[in-house]
């Protein structure tokens, strides 16, 4: 019997990686990607393969570039669950942000999405089951100012998850993703505790979320029921 099988991007820290010790806690061995954080990705896998008895595979490179993506999958022969978490965000006005920047978070946060799943689909419609699961934002649904091209990224995201659910429900795959909202990461490192503060003061449930939250979320799709598919599930206490 062959052994449940993820990947996760973005995989080194933060939401990437409790999603991949959550996965490794209920025995999927891994494929761990990330940019630049090798040494982060390197103690990950040694502490998931002590801790779970699992096989973790690592691959440091930009996933927004195709080559590398074909390189990450070269390796990979069986798939049940694709996490496409890869993300980065910019913060300032749009007219001040240059092409390079914007192509840089477009590129990261939804052209990945499109490379990992592209290369992922012909895995699980071999098999003729699979979860592809998009980490997105609530940004995506409604925008966020000085947030443009975040905003703009993870709402191709929430449009990608829909259609491709429609085109893949007939192979028995599944594509669903998560609108994360405050999340205790890095990326809203930015942000002095008063603003956060203040943040809280908006959310009914009293607090931000952990990125254990988002990883108990990604754990109930890969074991939900297989019609339910095509849905941008908000996970933000309640807050937009």
């Amino acid at each position: 019997m062959k052994r449940k099988t993820a990947l996760i991007t973005g995989a080194s820290r933060g939401i990437g990686r409790a999603i991949a010790t959550a996965l490794a806690q209920n025995g999927y061995d891994l494929f761990l990607a990330c940019h630049k954080n090798e040494a982060f990705l390197s103690e990950l896998k040694k502490d998931l393969e002590h801790q779970y008895t699992v096989t973790c595979k690592t691959m440091i490179g930009d996933i927004s570039q195709e080559e590398t993506v074909r390189k990450l999958f070269f390796s990979i022969d069986h798939l049940d669950v694709l996490v496409n978490n890869a993300g980065i965000s910019h913060i300032g006005l749009l007219h001040e942000m240059d092409l390079e920047e914007w192509n840089r978070v477009i590129g990261t946060n939804l052209t990945s999405v499109f490379l990992c799943s592209k290369y992922a689909i012909p895995l699980m419609l071999r098999e003729k089951h699979g979860k592809i699961i998009n980490i997105s934002s609530v940004w995506g649904n409604v925008g966020a100012s000085t947030e443009v091209a975040y905003s703009a990224s993870k709402g191709g995201v929430n449009a990608f998850t829909r259609a491709l659910a429609k085109e893949l429900a007939p192979s028995g795959i599944q594509v669903n993703a998560l609108a994360c909202g405050m999340i205790n990461t890095e990326m809203n490192g930015h942000l002095t505790p008063d603003e956060i503060n203040t943040i809280i003061e908006e959310i009914p449930a009293d607090r931000i979320g952990q990125p254990e939250d988002i990883a108990s979320a990604v754990l109930s799709l890969c074991a939900g029921s297989s019609y339910l598919t095509g849905q941008v599930i908000a996970i933000d206490g309640a807050w937009i």
